[in-house]
């Protein structure tokens, strides 16, 4: 997908089908990978054969499913991490949480920048705005740009991020969703951390969980 400007390749990987995201500016090819979450080799093939430079990676949070090729692509890349400081806990004992299910990864170098309400960072000419929503991590974020809004795991397409893991809270999630993702206009492109994409608009409508019918 190509629109002003603001390039966004979408993978799916790992075998949770984590929505691995390759954004990058147009103009000056210079890219943030949102949620290695494996493949690694995958995702740094990709950036190569679109002559994307990946400067970033961002976790919008410490989940196993979501981190697990940070190390592959900082490693070859250079890229400064960024997570939210509420999710460290679960970045460091991402491996362990993988254990549990039966996965193994690679676990994660230690993040560059910690992220909060309200930062912005740029890839090449686009900046990036920062919206922390709690609930189905401590530390769960939001990335905005160019109408493009990255969510992760807090808002899917008629559901939202399970919040019976560690540290989550249903009540925090619907608040953060409401306040933060449903100011945003109708016509928000929102590219969720598994399935398919949805609108803003459509899930203030519609979501059976946070929609304006509950």
């Amino acid at each position: 997908m190509m629109t002003d400007r603001l390039v966004i390749h979408q993978l799916s990987v790992g075998p949770l089908q984590v929505n691995c995201f390759l954004v990058a500016c147009q103009k000056t090819r210079e890219a943030m990978v949102v949620d290695p979450g494996e493949e690694g080799l995958r995702i740094l093939q990709l950036a190569k054969s679109e002559g994307l430079e990946i400067h970033k990676v961002v976790n919008t949070h410490g989940h196993f499913d979501h981190i697990g090729a940070n190390q592959q692509v900082i490693e070859s890349t250079g890229a400064a991490l960024m997570l939210h400081a509420a999710d460290l806990p679960l970045l460091q004992n991402a491996r362990n949480h993988a254990e549990v299910y039966g996965l193994k990864i690679v676990p994660s170098p230690a993040p560059d920048r910690l992220l909060e309400q309200g930062d912005t960072f740029e890839v090449g000419e686009h900046s990036f705005s920062v919206f922390h929503v709690p609930g189905h991590s401590p530390g769960g974020i939001c990335l905005l740009s160019a109408g493009h809004l990255f969510v992760g795991d807090v808002l899917f397409a008629g559901s939202i991020g399970r919040t019976d893991l560690p540290g989550g809270d249903f009540d925090a999630l619907v608040e953060g969703v409401r306040e933060h993702l449903f100011s945003l206009p109708d016509e928000t492109i929102v590219h969720p951390g598994h399935g398919p994409d949805t609108t803003i608009g459509h899930e203030r409508r519609t979501n059976p969980f946070v929609g304006d019918g509950v």
